[in-house]
């Protein structure tokens, strides 16, 4: 029987073990999406305590103690943060086979080199323990991330953000290179006439232009754009069920636009057209800079209606959707690539049954310009587990180049979660090690070696254009 979580976890056999020790463990990390806040991270602040850090935001944690049966007033209620660690550990010993159970355990062995199993019995000593040395210079934000060996952090950021913690972070000389993100989703929800509004007059402000047409709004949003590049950004992020790729025309769009403008409720066909209108723009953008563009696609959210008017989105309601993916998909890669102007682009699926799907469909648009330009992404959300990423490192091996993928990312809005990275290329090296052990790869550890560095860092070095 193999001990829980020893320095050979996922690792089943020395094949795997000499992959990930040898080749993948020493690789830096490129985290390029993620939620983290940059205040935070140019302030190099010290959490309060374990809670602050580890449970505050986490939704991950938050639906597993709902599950369990936790009071909401221990999850995002007005509970002390010692009765919330204390709930969240009550709930973890019932957390067997969820990815949580890992990542805790990872998560308290990597950053604190505590190896005791979380529960009720050993909460007020681990809280206690890590509360201590949260407070000591070697637990502030910027010591922690490079205590995990990341060499570059993209946020995820709005057009009408000032980018100023990013501007604190570069002139403070610091040694990870923090960027932003450009994620224009509220620029594009026309669903809600009355917010896109409330944005727009934020986007005048911060743009010192007067928007009274469909052509002010993207000189406007254009203008962000070269904003975000000019601060170092060369990555674009859109969080959407779907693609949008409805025909339109422009005189179509500026008279929608107007309507928008005018307080008016669109209907549903004048929504999607101005969201497939404002999708192939920002497109366009990428292109001429030379950006990657991302795309995470397929999640269903704000699914209760009483939580989220209560709590807000983002705290945990959210689910895989069953949206058709294919044919959007497809047309719109195609009406960029038909005038040259895809950029290079990685999509992500949150529903499993998609797999093969955004696998294959990437591979229509590789046209040998770039290693890799079409990426299938590592596996999203609620996938990024043992099984979830292990289907898409399977999925991506059979329909297309495992060996180009630009790796894993976290996603994630917790400085803690870094160890998934790790979670990814143990995953990643026992796959590989199988084959051999199977006969069904020749048993060449250093280019298999090579190969896993690859994925693990080289290729996003070699993709991104970060500086």
């Amino acid at each position: 029987m193999k001990p829980f979580l020893d320095e050979n976890f996922l690792l089943q056999s020395k094949t795997a073990e000499r992959l990930y020790h040898d080749f993948a463990k020493g690789m830096p990390i490129i985290d390029y999406h993620c939620h983290l806040d940059p205040a935070q991270i140019a302030a190099n602040i010290n959490f309060s305590n374990l809670t602050d850090i580890w449970l505050r935001g986490d939704h991950y944690k938050w639906r597993a103690m709902r599950a369990y049966g936790i009071n909401e007033k221990y999850i995002t209620g007005s509970g002390t943060d010692a009765e919330k660690f204390e709930k969240w550990a009550v709930t973890v010993p019932y957390t067997l086979r969820n990815p949580l159970y890992h990542w805790t355990h990872l998560e308290l062995q990597r950053y604190f080199g505590i190896h005791d199993l979380l529960s009720y019995d050993t909460a007020k000593n681990i809280y206690a323990e890590c509360n201590a040395k949260l407070q000591t210079p070697e637990y502030s934000v910027q010591s922690m991330i490079e205590k995990m060996n990341v060499e570059v952090i993209c946020t995820t950021d709005d057009p009408i953000d000032n980018l100023e913690h990013h501007q604190a972070i570069k002139n403070s000389g610091w040694k990870v290179k923090v960027y932003p993100a450009f994620r224009p989703d509220k620029a594009m929800n026309a669903d809600d006439t009355e917010a896109l509004n409330q944005y727009i007059a934020k986007l005048e402000a911060v743009s010192n232009l007067s928007i009274t047409s469909f052509n002010d709004y993207l000189d406007a949003l254009k203008k962000r754009h070269d904003y975000f590049a000019e601060n170092g950004c060369s990555v674009s992020d859109h969080g959407l069920e779907q693609i949008y790729a409805e025909d339109y025309t422009n005189d179509e769009i500026s008279t929608i636009f107007d309507k928008i403008r005018s307080g008016e409720h669109l209907l549903p066909l004048e929504s999607l057209k101005f969201k497939s209108a404002m999708l192939y723009m920002f497109a366009i953008w990428d292109h001429e800079k030379g950006w990657v563009q991302q795309y995470h696609l397929g999640a269903l959210r704000n699914n209760n209606t009483r939580a989220h008017r209560e709590l807000g989105p983002d705290t945990g309601y959210d689910s895989i959707g069953d949206f058709k993916q294919a044919q959007a998909l497809s047309r719109f890669l195609n009406k960029l690539d038909n005038t040259n102007q895809l950029a290079k682009t990685i999509v992500y699926n949150l529903n499993p049954c998609d797999n093969e799907l955004f696998a294959t469909m990437t591979g229509n648009f590789n046209d040998g310009s770039v290693s890799g330009k079409m990426q299938f992404g590592s596996a999203w959300w609620f996938l990024d587990q043992k099984q979830g990423m292990t289907n898409q490192i399977n999925a991506l091996s059979s329909m297309g180049l495992l060996s180009k993928l630009v790796g894993m990312l976290t996603d994630s809005r917790s400085f803690m979660s870094y160890p998934r990275h790790e979670y990814f290329r143990r995953l990643l090296c026992n796959l590989f090690a199988e084959d051999v052990e199977n006969g069904e790869l020749p048993n060449d550890i250093e280019w298999i070696g090579k190969i896993v560095q690859d994925i693990s860092y080289n290729n996003a070095k070699n993709y991104f254009t970060f500086g």
